[in-house]
């Protein structure tokens, strides 16, 4: 059936956002690279090539792809859609799982965190689940360092910017990827009730036992807690063994996730596996952490990503859509919706490139200080804040922003797993209690507040002490969290850009707030401002 003549199918409706430069279409992130160390003129410049490839209309039609053709589990072995094959060639070609390593496993020089960051944030914004295996990967080195001569083996595979996705014993191949495994189903995030446990042997351990949660199973080796006779211990466990033999492990069913679709997590269980111990016998919680810590500020890193990209689809459809004779873009209410997003996003690429900028410098006391109680911190505030954010983005465009054709329903998808995975809301308040207590956290918070005091005052702080200071108050730590992170991200937008920074203190720290995008006192000025920073190319 043909048309009725005159009905013009591209009126009134955005062009495909595509054909993008990820980062210099993004001045908020060119600087917060910039105030963290990464600005250099060669930098930058690889930072936008690195943009333009991974905005191009060729990778968004590869996610597409890779999102719709979720992997399948056939006796053992997880069969991925090519277009999955591709994500993981492009990014570790670009070495995003090992380029804060130097080749003996020690830390690459500064800015090396801030650098790679840049380009998760951006690879967030077109496809997530491929980098579960490539987050795992880049994080396990810290916690094989309590293991030096096996990290001394494995860490030539680590450290190839080659994929091999091979099926063959991790010492045969060209390059691997590590996955890891706590999470059992009895126990939850309370990885002691674990009731794995692993036998001394000739050779190594032992491991009899499930995983009930345990992501990426094609990974070439995984780091797993157990039980051993001194307590709980880390192993790494090869998937496969030296003779091309299943190494015991049996997955049992892939997980139907809501998101995250592209990566296959799956439920496992342990028959007399083969693992060696990293670190003594006891420490298994000691050791994980380390890499904990580093895929943490990985969810961070990737939620700010989905951020973004949410608030830029929503950006360029208020540009092109006119409703009621009139640009949204142009429309009062509209504008104060996408103002504020737009603040929310500022302060998360801001305070989550400032953390990375203190993992470039774990040697320096006060640096390590900061990202032990910051990690916790702005996990929980920009992993919980991103779902909120692209729904409110898929508002703006409406039933469009609900259909599969426009990349929101992916992002919306995706965006829970990064507040879920690695610990929840609860677990990261509680983290930032600990961390406050023990690592001498007051120091922390007063060099936030000296750091934000001519954006934010000199009582921006002052709520945060009164709970975190009171050993009776954990349920009310949930809002001294957020406001410590709230703290945190104008501090950073501070170094990065003082007028953006007295809007966030202003709107974040201080002026009365409604619970939803939009509902805000922000003058047309900051409105205007906000916008102008945040705008997409016009195409």
């Amino acid at each position: 059936m043909s048309r009725p003549s005159g009905i013009d199918d591209t009126s009134n409706v955005a062009p495909p956002y595509a054909g993008v430069d990820l980062f210099l279409s993004d001045r908020p992130l060119r600087e917060a690279v910039a105030a963290n160390g990464a600005g250099a003129p060669a930098s930058m410049a690889a930072l936008s090539a690195f943009g333009r490839h991974w905005g191009s209309a060729e990778m968004a039609q590869q996610a597409r792809e890779a999102n719709r053709n979720a992997p399948a589990l056939k006796n053992d072995i997880v069969e991925f859609d090519p277009a999955y094959h591709h994500f993981m060639r492009e990014s570790m070609s670009a070495g995003l799982h090992a380029m804060t390593w130097q080749g003996d496993g020690s830390a690459a020089p500064p800015p090396a965190e801030v650098a790679r960051a840049a380009r998760f944030y951006m690879v967030a914004q077109v496809e997530n689940g491929h980098m579960c295996p490539v987050t795992m990967t880049r994080a396990s080195i810290a916690a094989l360092a309590s293991a030096p001569s096996l990290l001394a083996r494995i860490m030539p595979k680590i450290s190839s910017h080659s994929y091999d996705p091979r099926v063959l014993p991790w010492e045969q191949k060209t390059s691997i990827t590590i996955g890891m495994g706590m999470t059992e189903r009895q126990g939850g995030t309370d990885v002691r009730a674990n009731v794995t446990r692993a036998v001394r042997t000739s050779e190594a351990y032992a491991l009899d036992g499930h995983k009930w949660f345990m992501s990426a199973p094609m990974s070439d080796a995984f780091l797993v807690l157990a039980h051993a006779p001194g307590g709980l211990t880390c192993f790494f466990m090869p998937r496969l063994r030296p003779d091309g033999g299943i190494n015991g492990l049996r997955f049992r069913a892939l997980k139907d996730k809501l998101g995250n679709r592209s990566n296959a997590s799956s439920e496992v269980e342990f028959e007399d596996a083969q693992a060696w111990a990293v670190g003594g016998e006891g420490e298994g919680i000691r050791t994980i952490l380390r890499m904990v810590q580093m895929t943490r500020l990985d969810c961070s890193i990737s939620s700010a990503g989905i951020m973004r990209m949410a608030l830029a689809q929503a950006i360029h459809n208020a540009r092109y859509r006119s409703v009621f004779q009139k640009k949204l873009i142009d429309q009062p209410m509209m504008r104060a919706v996408l103002a504020d997003m737009a603040l929310e996003a500022e302060g998360a690429v801001a305070v989550v490139m400032r953390l990375c900028r203190a993992f470039d410098h774990a040697s320096d006391m006060a640096e390590s200080a900061r990202a032990r109680l910051l990690t916790p911190a702005v996990k929980y505030w920009v992993c919980k804040t991103a779902p909120a954010l692209v729904y409110e983005a898929m508002e703006c465009l409406g039933g469009n922003g609900y259909v599969e054709d426009s990349v929101l329903p992916r992002l919306y998808r995706e965006a829970p797993v990064n507040a879920i995975w690695e610990g929840s809301g609860n677990v990261m308040a509680l983290d930032v209690l600990r961390a406050f207590r023990r690592d001498d956290g007051r120091s922390v918070v007063e060099m936030l507040a000296r750091e934000a005091r001519d954006v934010a005052g000199t009582t921006a702080a002052s709520g945060i002490f009164d709970i975190l200071d009171d050993p009776r108050t954990e349920g009310r730590a949930r809002i001294a969290v957020e406001r410590l992170a709230h703290l945190a991200a104008a501090a950073a937008l501070a170094a990065a850009n003082p007028e953006v920074a007295e809007i966030f203190a202003r709107n974040r720290l201080g002026l009365m707030r409604g619970a939803t995008y939009g509902a805000v006192l922000m003058g047309e000025n900051d409105v205007a401002r906000l916008l102008e920073r945040a705008m997409p190319p016009l195409f």
